[in-house]
Parts: structure tokens; C-alpha cells; sequence
């Protein structure tokens, strides 16, 4: 990994393995699909580990929601992992979907 990451939240553990490991592959053994060609199978390269907030929702007009007045929904705060792909591009994957490249050898 090129950058240590810098976070006022803790790492989970799994998601410091894999910033550990330096490489990641995916959880279920197969890329999501449309990814299939771009990362080797098992060792993706790790470049960056970040903590993303994702916004949640709140709907206050019934007309778009019929019989609810107010509904929510909760923001999210997920680990984003930055792989870097076989032809030196970068994608950013939730750290749900990987594992560390060194519990598939």
C-alpha cells in the first residue's frame, strides 16, 4: 500500500488485514460483474483505505411516498478500499466485498 491511511476511527479488523496483507481479492472468489478483466485473481493491489459517509434520506411529502408522512433512511459509514486495477486504473470498492489476498493462497 502506497499511503498509510489516516482516520480518527479505528480500523476494523478485517479491514486492517487487508491493509496489512497489501493485497485484497474478493470475498466470493469472483469479481462484481463488469469487473471481470480488470484485476488479476488473486492478488489486487492495494493502494488506500478510506471512511466514506454516505448520506442517507429523508422523504417529508406523501405524494412520493403514499401513506408515509416522514421516512428515513439512516446515513451509512462504510470503509472504502482503493484497488489498483491491471492496466493501473483505480477503483473504489466497499471493504465488505475483499479479503486479504493471503486467506485465498
Amino acid at each position: 500500500m502506497t499511503k498509510t491511511p489516516q482516520h480518527d476511527n479505528p480500523l476494523p479488523s478485517y479491514v486492517a488485514a487487508i491493509v496489512d496483507c497489501g493485497f485484497a481479492t474478493w470475498v466470493f472468489g469472483s469479481p462484481p460483474a463488469g469487473l471481470e478483466r480488470q484485476f488479476e485473481d488473486r492478488k489486487i493491489p492495494v493502494e488506500d483505505v478510506r471512511l466514506v459517509r454516505v448520506w442517507g434520506l429523508q422523504v417529508d411529502d406523501e405524494r412520493e411516498l403514499p401513506g408515509h408522512e416522514r421516512t428515513s433512511i439512516p446515513d451509512e459509514e462504510i470503509w472504502q478500499v482503493t484497488l489498483v486495477a491491471l492496466d493501473g486504473s483505480h477503483f473504489e470498492v466497499n471493504s465488505e466485498l475483499l479479503v486479504p489476498a493471503s486467506e485465498r493462497e
